[in-house]
């Protein structure tokens, strides 16, 4: 065992001066967290009038925005706990696109869900067979998966969409023929009560009937599946030997073949799965979003995707809630968004001055200083303006992104051998 670990390759190896992992957040601090959270919003709400700031309308778009890209980093998640680095989930979620597009507007959307999620694992599979059996650069096999997909789904359609009856039907080489809607889920008296109450504006009272009411009406039934997959991910992954085996196999394969483990077999399940996840997706875009396949519908979110998952340090919870951030701040453009960004700019220069105060508290003086300045010049564009341009709203998610991974660099904890390279017998 000894010596087996000494052969192997020093990154995969366990550095003696890694701590080990603190627990998380207990839940009574999480609570006081998110109702403090929930207070700043409606304060900010009541102060700029910005109403549209957490309206029932407001965090159904987000939701629906959401969900593609946490499942994404749901899929990413699958993969790098195992040790697999899977920059293609923007090629799987376009096959999972095209797939539902294609079998959905032919036969039914649940098939076409179906078979995005084939589609997806198909990708998968390619990647694992690259990165897993062949051993090429993770990062480079990748690309290549987005580069195939993308080429593969711009033939097919061409080929499938174009001419006879799929065009009588609306298809052509960019698009497929629109496909029947898939249920959608609301809770009868609730979602009017709570849409009333919001009307008043009353301070918080209507700040949580907007969100609960965006959460309980009009719900797509695949937003409830994508749900009940965060929370089967984590009960699979850290609560069963599955997913112990599962996560080993991502923090040091050699020990994990040492101890039984066939790790090449546990590599290709969690990319498959990855591969799944990413295509499902892509299958909410083509069958819930637009009830079509559109060349180029993705628009980047397997990429935003691995953002979340990076954000939540490679959890299902802080993923769900980085999915969540970036679809909030995407939904700003489809509702308002010049005068909702203009009021988020006031919440975001009292994080920022809460920021420099607690990096001030810690003696970070640097920090708490850079903190302070930007706060003072945020607040002073808020003065200044009424508005915020409709350039900027559009560039609101991909900001968002770039500022929640540089705030949030300094807490990562990435699985030890991600990405690494591991050959089949280097623990015995």
């Amino acid at each position: 065992m000894t010596a087996t670990m000494t052969d192997a390759p020093p990154p995969a190896a366990p550095k003696a001066a890694d701590a080990p992992q603190r627990s998380g957040r207990s839940l009574g601090l999480i609570l006081m967290i998110v109702a403090g959270a929930l207070l700043l919003v409606a304060a900010v709400r009541v102060i700029t009038g910005a109403n549209q700031l957490d309206s029932a309308g407001q965090v159904a778009a987000a939701l629906g925005l959401a969900v593609p890209i946490g499942l994404a980093g749901l899929a990413g998640l699958w993969s790098e706990r195992a040790g697999v680095v899977n920059i293609g989930l923007e090629g799987m979620m376009i096959l999972g696109t095209f797939g539902a597009g294609w079998i959905g507007w032919q036969s039914s959307p649940w098939l076409g869900l179906l078979c995005g999620i084939a589609f997806g694992v198909l990708g998968g599979l390619v990647h694992a067979v690259a990165t897993v059996t062949f051993g090429v650069d993770h990062i480079v096999s990748g690309v290549a998966v987005n580069l195939l997909a993308l080429g593969a789904t711009q033939y097919l359609a061409k080929l499938f969409f174009a001419d006879g009856k799929a065009a009588g039907a609306g298809g052509n080489p960019k698009q497929s023929p629109p496909a029947d809607t898939l249920p959608d889920v609301t809770v009868p008296g609730l979602s009017d009560g709570l849409a009333s109450i919001e009307k008043h504006h009353w301070f918080l009272v209507s700040d949580l009937a907007g969100i609960i009411g965006g959460l309980i009406t009009n719900l797509s039934v695949v937003t409830i599946i994508a749900v009940l997959l965060f929370v089967g991910s984590w009960w699979l992954l850290w609560r069963t030997p599955f997913g112990l085996r599962l996560r080993s196999c991502g923090e040091n394969p050699v020990a994990a073949e040492s101890l039984g483990v066939n790790v090449y077999q546990y590599k290709y399940a969690a990319v498959a799965v990855s591969g799944g996840l990413a295509g499902l997706g892509g299958a909410f875009l083509a069958l819930v979003t637009s009830h079509t396949y559109l060349e180029g519908q993705t628009g980047g979110r397997g990429y935003i995707g691995l953002a979340a998952m990076i954000f939540g340090n490679w959890r299902p919870g802080g993923l769900a809630m980085g999915a969540g951030l970036f679809g909030y701040s995407d939904a700003l453009q489809l509702r308002n968004g010049g005068v909702t960004v203009h009021a988020l700019l006031l919440l975001l220069v009292v994080l920022l001055a809460l920021l420099a105060g607690w990096k001030l508290y810690k003696k970070a003086l640097v920090q708490g200083v850079v903190s302070a300045i930007m706060a003072a010049l945020v607040l002073v564009w808020y003065l200044l303006t009424d508005e915020v341009p409709s350039d900027f709203v559009g560039a609101t998610p991909y900001v968002v992104t770039l500022l929640v991974l540089s705030l949030s660099a300094q807490r990562l904890r990435m699985p030890k051998a991600d990405g690494m390279r591991y050959r089949k017998g280097q623990g015995k």
